[in-house]
């Protein structure tokens, strides 16, 4: 297997820092601070060093642009699942099904994913996740309607869900 590659990105919400594995997208995470912390992370949790490519990671980029220019509902990417198995993993994939303009709630998911009572385990999927946005966590809220913290920033949150309304509201 070869190193897993990385870039940052910009994106209306933050820098996007994309990693690629030989198997696809192995994170894209919106970076809080330097992508140094970010990456050694990820480098721990691959027992791999990321290297600085752009090439592998253009196409998610690319599809990011699109996504934020309103002109792409679905994500095309393949997906490395490293970081998930079981039930995190059947979560992840249910989140993936929630249609662009809609959300689910965290119990919905659960369902979905095979385990009715199972609606914290839901939460704590979408909190952990190593892929936000292509997995859209974003889409996924509280019970009562309130859309939750994702990952300590609402506002990001707020965003994507508000970007999408307006899109799905125009028609594109």
């Amino acid at each position: 297997m070869s190193s897993p590659t990385y870039t940052v990105h910009p994106t209306p919400v933050g820098s996007a820092l994309i990693v690629m594995t030989d198997a696809g997208l192995a994170s894209l995470q919106l970076l809080d601070g330097p992508d140094d912390d970010a990456l050694v992370e990820i480098g721990l949790a691959l027992r791999a060093v990321p290297v600085p490519d752009d090439g592998p990671a253009a196409g998610v980029a690319a599809q990011l642009d699109e996504y934020f220019a309103g002109d792409r509902r679905d994500f095309d990417v393949a997906i490395d699942w490293w970081f998930a198995e079981g039930f995190t993993k059947r979560a992840l994939q249910a989140v993936q099904e929630i249609p662009y303009g809609e959300t689910a709630s965290y119990g919905e998911i659960a369902v979905h994913a095979g385990s009715p009572g199972a609606h914290r385990a839901v939460g704590s999927a979408c909190a952990r996740t190593a892929i936000s946005l292509v997995l859209p966590a974003h889409r996924v809220v509280r019970s009562d309607g309130s859309i939750g913290e994702y990952g300590g920033h609402p506002e990001t949150k707020r965003f994507l869900l508000d970007l999408e309304d307006r899109v799905a509201a125009s028609g594109r």
